[in-house]
């Protein structure tokens, strides 16, 4: 995995164990919570995929999960499968204040670029720049993809202490527990 990316896999595990962590705190009843390795293995292990397809333009979600399946880990391939677009986006959940681990990585992927936090409109303007091959097509998609993004993150921060534009400030002092030393 090259450093840019391994940093960036590092950020969005902060992200991802900030929302899980505000979460925690929000809510009284503690198995409506993702499991907490889970959210942070597939936030570290996201763009497993990532470095190998930069050459040959593969699907990095999809690779991803093959090499998290052919190490028996089907829970984390779901999620970096999913990173990218979720596959089952359930509004009704998130209004009950439920969310799953790759719901919470997707997120935290969306507003990261690199290594540094954005708002999910700055990310947007990145990823079509980057990924939309000037095709009107393929830009519809990304929206499509950033619009639901947007929805839940309405519905991820209704029930939390913090707003979308405080990630950046919560965040600088802020190190999940795997990652503190």
């Amino acid at each position: 995995m090259l450093a840019n990316i391994r940093a960036h896999s590092l950020m969005v595990t902060r992200v991802a164990d900030l929302l899980l962590q505000e979460l925690a705190h929000s809510q009284q009843m503690e198995p409506l919570l993702p499991d907490t390795d889970l959210v942070l293995a597939g936030a570290l292990l996201h763009d497993i995929a990532k470095t190998p397809c930069l050459d040959n333009r593969c699907n990095h979600a999809l690779q991803g999960r093959d090499i998290c399946l052919e190490l028996g880990f089907p829970e984390v391939a779901e999620i970096v499968l999913e990173h990218v677009i979720l596959s089952d986006f359930c509004p009704r959940r998130y209004e009950s204040g439920r969310f799953l681990a790759k719901e919470l990585v997707y997120y935290a992927d969306k507003r990261v670029r690199h290594e540094e936090i954005v708002s999910l409109e700055e990310r947007l303007d990145y990823i079509l720049e980057r990924y939309g091959n000037n095709d009107a097509g393929r830009h519809s998609l990304i929206r499509k993809n950033f619009s639901q993004c947007q929805q839940l993150e309405g519905f991820l921060f209704s029930s939390l202490t913090i707003q979308p534009e405080d990630l950046k400030s919560v965040l600088v002092h802020y190190q999940p527990p795997a990652l503190r030393t």
